[in-house]
């Protein structure tokens, strides 16, 4: 074992061998095998905002089998998604890479300010499927936190008692935050610090911009002067704020993306900023299948070093 990936399981001590087990075959598994890094392809948003606008840009994704294809042709380190997903297409791929449940997803069919998930999955779904991991998406700031909270901290418990890794994505999102405020760098700072609190294995945040939503959090950043000023300055404290880098930070890939180079830029000030890595949805699934192969090869290459 590559002594990167050691290092990151030495900060998971207190787990179980299984569920150290279940972190190793995430770290040792496709192109950036050992490497401390990740790329993982979720595929949640046929769930979280309908199939068309998900798929009909590549009709080849309303197929389950299309995204495990893709997954492991371009060499992921796990697939994610809601249980249907998973079960239309894990007896064909079983084994072949790492699974990821989603356990909990939100629609737009009933788009509220203030969003609860709805519990879709269970730890036992993912043993039962094979899945190394489990997870579950927090929403910091709605008036339902509360709720998820305790919801997410109950998943991470079995998951924990069951030997799964728990994936916690955390978004700001609710009444009291503005929309430049999701994307804060107190806030994703903060909404990373939840995570890692209720016991996550691995962290999925949004990309950090250089706005900082509350003002009793700005007089701290001007007072003690925490560079953010680029991409990479803001990842190293988001993942600083995930127990001083002891917790695997990761970062969505956002809306679908038209000019390459910006995305290829991020993961750039991703890689630079300390960050472990990208889980990138619909830009990958929604290009055509021999594009987002070439796409993802260049992001994994970014993450191993082989690009500048």
């Amino acid at each position: 074992m590559e002594a990167r990936v050691r290092e990151i399981l030495s900060w998971y001590a207190s787990d179980s061998p299984g569920t150290r087990t279940n972190l190793a075959r995430l770290l040792n598994h496709g192109r950036l095998a050992g490497t401390g890094r990740l790329v993982i392809l979720p595929v949640d948003q046929g769930f979280e905002h309908g199939p068309a606008r998900s798929f009909a840009v590549n009709p080849p994704g309303y197929d389950p089998s299309y995204h495990f294809q893709l997954a492991i042709a371009a060499g992921c380190n796990a697939y994610a998604a809601p249980l249907g997903f998973i079960e239309a297409g894990v007896a064909e791929f079983a084994g072949e890479i790492p699974l990821i449940l989603k356990i909990n997803n939100h629609d737009l069919l009933h788009d509220e300010k203030d969003p609860l998930s709805a519990v879709t999955g269970s730890v036992k779904d993912a043993l039962r499927l094979g899945c190394v991991a489990v997870g579950f998406t927090i929403y910091p700031g709605s008036a339902n936190a509360q709720i998820m909270y305790q919801q997410c901290r109950e998943m991470i418990a079995e998951a924990k008692a069951n030997g799964l890794v728990a994936v916690v994505w955390s978004y700001p999102r609710g009444t009291d935050i503005s929309k430049e405020g999701e994307t804060a760098i107190d806030v994703v700072a903060y909404a990373a610090q939840i995570a890692a609190q209720l016991g996550a294995h691995v962290i999925k945040v949004k990309p950090p911009t250089q706005h900082i939503e509350q003002p009793e959090a700005k007089k701290v950043y001007e007072k003690t002067g925490v560079p953010i000023s680029t991409l990479a300055e803001r990842v190293r404290h988001v993942v600083q704020s995930a127990f001083d880098g002891r917790r695997v930070v990761i970062f969505s890939g956002g809306a679908t993306k038209e000019n390459d180079e910006a995305i290829y830029e991020e993961c750039r000030g991703i890689r630079d900023g300390g960050g472990f890595g990208s889980i990138i949805g619909r830009n990958s699934f929604q290009r055509p299948k021999p594009r987002a192969l070439e796409f993802l090869s260049t992001v994994m290459k970014i993450y191993s070093g082989e690009l500048k």
